[in-house]
């Protein structure tokens, strides 16, 4: 015996059989309703048959309420006026010529070895030489001419609260 039939004790196994035979026996039919819920359906009621004194404990739905769903719906008419039309974005901050450069050379060292390798060129000591070179010079000269976002005023930062 294990444990689950310890704990039962002295109940009546379940008649299995008979549960089934209930279950079939009852398919097709609907279920009373439990007490305290009120009907799916309710008996239609006539107007003259209601007096003032009546008590009315259901409403009736003469007709069920249409139910839509997501394809009911229909997209309205577009409209020129009813397009969003983004502004104009503002214009690029002009750079210097130094700036661009480095640009260049960060971009096109490391393009001038690819270039070199896909089309199967010996790596002389001058494309090494700007490839490389070129890509360390650029990006020195963009970590140096990086901005920190602080106004070009900068005060000692002991001097105090600025009010």
């Amino acid at each position: 015996m294990t444990e689950r039939d310890q704990e039962r004790g002295d109940r009546d196994p379940i008649d299995e059989e008979a549960a089934w035979a209930e279950i079939v026996a009852g398919y097709g039919e609907e279920p009373a309703d439990p007490p305290g819920v009120w009907p799916l359906v309710s008996p239609a009621v006539d107007d003259d048959q209601l007096d003032a004194g009546d008590t009315v404990e259901r409403v009736h739905l003469a007709e069920p309420a249409s139910v839509e769903g997501p394809r009911d719906w229909e997209a309205a008419e577009d409209e020129e006026d009813d397009h969003f039309v983004p502004p104009d974005p503002p214009p690029l901050p002009e750079t210097d010529l130094a700036t661009k450069l480095a640009w260049v050379a960060v971009l096109g060292g490391p393009l001038l070895l690819i270039i070199s390798v896909l089309l199967q060129r010996s790596m002389t000591w001058w494309i090494v030489t700007l490839g490389v070179g070129g890509f360390l010079g650029g990006f020195a000269t963009l970590v140096t001419r990086m901005r920190d976002g602080r106004d070009d005023d900068w005060t000692d930062p002991g001097s105090g609260a600025v009010v």
